[in-house]
């Protein structure tokens, strides 16, 4: 909107003006009790929130549009926005109107974006809201991420932007901040944020600067060298880290003092868990619904503080790799467990403490009310209880808890010497301080009070002096206090009183001494609530000093928190300690999916073992019909795997767990329409990334591998993958890979640590039930029309079917393909050639003919070089001759 900024007034200018240093925010403009957007912002705000767009004279021949809320409300209306991306600038009244000369001074005092909004209200307390920083340099990723409403931040760099993805998908941050370069990686930014949601912004380049983000983080963390930080080896760490600190001082405007640390990590310390495995396993969320209830984090959380689900969350996103990090962490839920009533006991005193790490922070920004003291004290006085009881554990976890806690009771009792138990939300309105804690409050307190009782001495007394009977005192903003008479008493009014306003049915008067007392009133008021405020923010401000003892204690509670709900979770389902190896075994007996079975009545769920190593039994080849359970089956064994890693106890009679670096999934298939890609392609990406980036240590769940294409196609690639994973010169990783081409059957015996499972089914007549079992073996059939019956599939194609099936079986390709598993010499170029293309197919069908003989046939056979004819030539020729014979007859 083309804007003539002479014509405009002085407000409006100092409007635009704000406006011009905050062009990508809608600036939420202070004006009495209301805030309001004008121009631009206007048309958007009315659009996106569906408010009613008016008008302003400001000097212009139009309107200006504007748009209004009332402040009181704002936050609402400025979540929504944020939800939607915006930011919003809000540009507030700085000082008092009434002691204003000219325009009131308003300032912008705090910017709002996804990743920086502190409404508790419009936050999952659940989950952290992260806000990332990104840094493309010379083929590094430096990355840096905050919570800024609980103070955590982390430092990390990676060096390919798959790495960067599963770091992304780990932390899923509310917004994005990065430099210009990283536009060119290669990263698909929309659908970064349209597919995740994910708010993504460039800021300038001189956020990026390498000595302006070093002097950043020396500034705030207050030390003389990054190596104090621990941040020497991370130099384009630094610079995400420098250039998100830089972001969040200039949109909060606060000295951030909460933020007391930054912790660098290394992402191989960690099980890597790669996007598509956290989906597929639906650790956090479901697949489908994207909701909590049904996955493994549904199942064990049973945390009683926001502190304790929000780490518990980590724990999860973020198992251990490290042998004794797990055992500690097991040691701490065995001991509860033993000690099951003084564990209940400290569940019993976390119910009531708040989110502690969310208060400390609204305490640093100074936008604390005094209820969330209250809060804050109220929490505080179970501290005392948790450490005592405590005092009866002896793993080295819980020690380590109680060390770290501070019962921080000289707060709780600065909380409790000030604060009334039921202040008001509002600051500045007084009724926050308790008597006895401010001996000019209490006297400013019976100032006030007093005056009233000499307000009504003062009616009684000018009632009985004039005669008015029904004379009244009385007090408004405006006028204060004054004399209501009314017009059939006004002969009786003394010359003493001063007419004030004079109204319809009355007149309003004042006299000396009632002026007296009301300065006496007012003044006292006025002061009253000017020092409670002033009493409010200093208590405000010693619980700030104290924000690293605050931190440390919330994070020490987060722990016990987690270690209580996942003693109270093995408990309840009868879970067992695993043992932890480094021998890369992976030995579960009666494992149990730790989510199906508490979907399903735990007396249905069918427990099977699992048994893997480095050795005889590196890949499990499973068979059997769908909804028989192969794919429940892998989950439950990645599943368990990662329970142990996190460091709790696991469904099943007993497991005996080799630590793994990572675990891929490939589960299911589904089109990626948004992104143009097929079902087949997201499969074969899939692999392709778990080929390139798995180890020898790794965890590979592979689940109906080339079902995405032809039989022929499909069937060599599951080939090839299995040669390739099961060769320990190439990778050589654990894998349970369930397949339909019963073929593959042929592999065990042929191939180095390939083994055969199968899903028992018993067959009734045509009908078939599933016994849920895993046993030893390979199904030579994959009951596909038995299945379809189940599902409901009419009976006239299921007979159809049947025909057909018997048909095509005459066509069986299984005699060629133990051919070439016999092959012990199948060379690399043989399984380049494993593939049957569709134009070889084609020539073959037009080359038969009606009047084929078998002298033809048998004259072929003569010719063919058997010396020189490869495996897969073999499979070919057999195919061709025996379509021939078909053709004959």
């Amino acid at each position: 909107m083309e804007i003539n900024r002479d014509k405009l007034s002085p407000m409006m200018q100092h409007y635009l003006k704000t406006k011009d240093e905050y062009p990508d925010c809608i600036l939420f403009y202070r004006l009495g009790d209301f805030y309001e957007m004008f121009f631009d912002d206007a048309l958007t705000v009315s659009r996106e929130l569906e408010l009613t767009l008016t008008g302003k004279d400001c000097g212009m021949e139009e309107r200006a549009p504007m748009c209004g809320v009332p402040f009181h409300a704002a936050e609402t209306y400025i979540n929504r926005l944020i939800e939607k991306g915006y930011k919003a600038a809000i540009c507030e009244q700085v000082e008092d109107p009434k002691q204003a000369k000219g325009m009131v001074k308003r300032e912008v005092v705090r910017v709002v974006t996804p990743g920086t909004t502190l409404n508790t209200q419009a936050l999952d307390e659940t989950k952290n809201n992260y806000i990332m920083s990104l840094v493309y340099i010379d083929e590094i990723f430096g990355i840096a991420v905050a919570d800024v409403t609980t103070g955590d931040c982390f430092l990390t760099e990676v060096n390919k932007s798959r790495k960067l993805l599963d770091e992304i998908n780990k932390f899923s941050p509310a917004e994005i901040i990065c430099n210009e370069p990283f536009y060119m990686c290669g990263i698909d930014i929309q659908d970064m944020r349209n597919r995740l949601g994910i708010t993504v912004y460039s800021l300038d380049n001189w956020y990026f600067d390498d000595e302006l983000c070093r002097r950043a983080l020396l500034e705030h963390f207050q030390v003389k060298s990054l190596e104090g930080l621990g941040l020497k080896d991370y130099d384009c760490g630094v610079i995400a880290a420098g250039a998100l600190f830089q972001y969040l001082t200039e949109t909060q405007k606060t000295s951030l003092s909460h933020m007391t640390t930054i912790t660098p990590y290394i992402t191989d310390c960690f099980m890597l868990i790669d996007s598509s495995s956290r989906r597929n396993l639906e650790l956090v969320e479901t697949l489908r619904e994207k909701q909590k209830r049904g996955s493994l984090l549904w199942v064990l959380d049973k945390t009683k503080t926001a502190m304790g689900a929000r780490m518990l969350r980590s724990f999860v996103e973020q198992p251990l790799i490290e042998e004794e990090s797990i055992n500690r962490r097991l040691d701490a839920i065995g001991e509860l467990n033993e000690k099951a009533i003084s564990r209940e006991e400290i569940r019993e005193y976390l119910g009531p403490v708040y989110d502690l790490e969310r208060l400390v922070s609204r305490v640093s920004y100074q936008s604390a009310n005094p209820r969330d003291l209250i809060a804050f004290k109220s929490s505080l006085q179970m501290l005392p209880y948790i450490r005592q009881i405590l005092g009866e554990f002896s793993c080295a976890e819980l020690v380590s808890v109680r060390e770290e806690m501070d019962d921080l009771q000289d707060l709780f009792q600065l909380i409790d010497r000030a604060v009334l138990e039921e202040p008001p939300l509002a600051m500045k309105e007084g009724g926050i301080i308790k008597e006895g804690y401010n001996d000019e409050v209490d006297k400013f307190r019976r100032a006030k009070t007093e005056g009233k009782s000499m307000l009504a001495e003062l009616e009684t007394k000018e009632r009985e002096s004039t005669g008015i009977k029904n004379l009244k005192v009385k007090y408004n903003k405006v006028f204060g206090y004054y004399l209501e008479v009314t017009n059939s008493f006004l002969s009786m009014v003394p010359d003493t009183y001063t007419r004030k306003q004079t109204l319809t049915n009355a007149e309003r008067f004042i006299t000396p001494e009632l002026k007296e007392l009301e300065d006496t009133i007012l003044g006292a008021e006025d002061k009253l609530f000017a020092l409670e405020y002033e009493l409010f923010a200093q208590v405000r401000e010693t619980i700030a000093k104290e924000v690293l003892r605050i931190q440390k204690t919330a994070k020490a509670i987060a722990r016990l928190d987690v270690f209580a709900s996942l003693s109270v979770v093995a408990q309840r389902n009868q879970y067992i300690r695993p043992k932890i190896n480094t021998k890369g075994v992976v030995d579960i007996k009666g494992g149990r999916h730790p989510v199906v079975e508490k979907m399903i009545s735990n007396d249905m769920f069918i427990p099977n073992d699992t048994y893997l190593d480095n050795n005889k039994n590196r890949v499990s080849v499973i068979t059997g019909p769908n909804m028989a359970g192969k794919s429940t089956y892998m989950r439950q064994t990645a599943l368990i795997v990662l329970m142990a890693q996190v460091g709790c106890f696991v469904p099943a009679k007993e497991a005996n767990i080799g630590i793994v670096d990572r675990i891929f999934t490939r589960v299911g298939a589904s089109d990626d329409l948004a992104s143009g890609q097929s079902t087949f392609m997201v499969e074969m990406t899939e692999v392709a990334n778990i080929l390139r980036n798995a180890t020898p240590k790794s965890l590979l769940i592979l689940d109906e591998i080339g079902r995405g294409t032809s039989t022929f196609d499909g069937l060599s690639i599951a080939w090839a993958v299995i040669e390739h994973i099961s060769n320990p010169k190439l990778l050589g990783a654990k894998t349970l890979f369930a397949t339909h081409y019963h073929e593959l059957t042929e592999l065990e015996g042929k191939l180095s640590g390939v083994n055969n499972y199968c899903i028992a089914v018993k067959e009734k007549g045509d009908d078939i039930v599933f016994l849920r079992k895993i046993v030893k073996g390979g199904a030579d059939k994959s009951y596909g029309i038995q299945v379809a019956k189940l599902a409901g599939v009419p009976e006239t194609v299921i007979e159809r079917a049947k025909e057909l099936v018997e048909e095509l079986s005459d066509a069986d390709i299984t005699s060629a393909v133990k051919e070439i598993a016999a092959d012990s010499a199948l060379t690399r170029g043989t399984r380049k050639k494993a593939q049957v293309t569709y134009d070889q197919m084609e020539l073959d069908q037009i080359s038969l003919l009606d009047t084929v003989q078998d002298n033809d046939i048998l004259e072929e056979l003569k010719n063919i070089d058997v010396g020189n004819l490869t495996p897969i030539d073999a499979l070919n020729t057999i195919y061709r001759l025996q379509t021939k014979l078909k053709n004959r007859w």
